[in-house]
């Protein structure tokens, strides 16, 4: 298990330092600003739709290694779906950090981001693994034809 855990560690680091999601998307069709008073983490996420399907997506702002890893390994994971596998992965994401969704088989829907389920543990972390989950659910709502 410890493996595993510096794999998820190796995993959060390297996107939290190297996110090659941190860029300005031209010609994004929605931006939405996430914040977190608690920590000052702060990002605005940008959407392009084809169709109802997650063309592309990137963020820009700043924040803590547990934010922008969380942020960079959402777009990874929602990038390609539609909208509606987008808002249910959304919800698992949610869930597996609220203890609230536990079943290996829901969470491996998750592909990379199952490394956060362990953030569950560390209270103060929780906020910041959620912001752009949060965020990305915010743009969604907002933007529902």
């Amino acid at each position: 298990m410890d493996e595993l855990n510096d794999i998820y560690n190796d995993l959060i680091m390297e996107h939290s330092m190297n996110s090659y999601n941190k860029k300005k998307l031209e010609n994004s069709d929605f931006q939405e600003k996430g914040h977190n008073p608690n920590c000052g983490d702060e990002i605005t996420l940008e959407l392009k739709l084809n169709g109802n399907v997650i063309e592309d997506m990137a963020f820009l702002g700043h924040g803590c290694a547990i934010s922008l890893s969380s942020t960079s390994i959402m777009i990874d994971t929602l990038k390609g779906k539609t909208i509606e596998e987008a808002k249910e992965l959304i919800e698992v994401f949610i869930g597996m950090i609220k203890r609230e969704i536990t079943e290996e088989e829901d969470l491996k829907k998750l592909e990379d981001a199952i490394a956060f389920k362990n953030v569950s543990n560390m209270p103060a972390r929780v906020k910041c693994a959620l912001l752009a989950w949060h965020t990305m659910e915010d743009m969604l709502s907002k933007n529902e034809k």
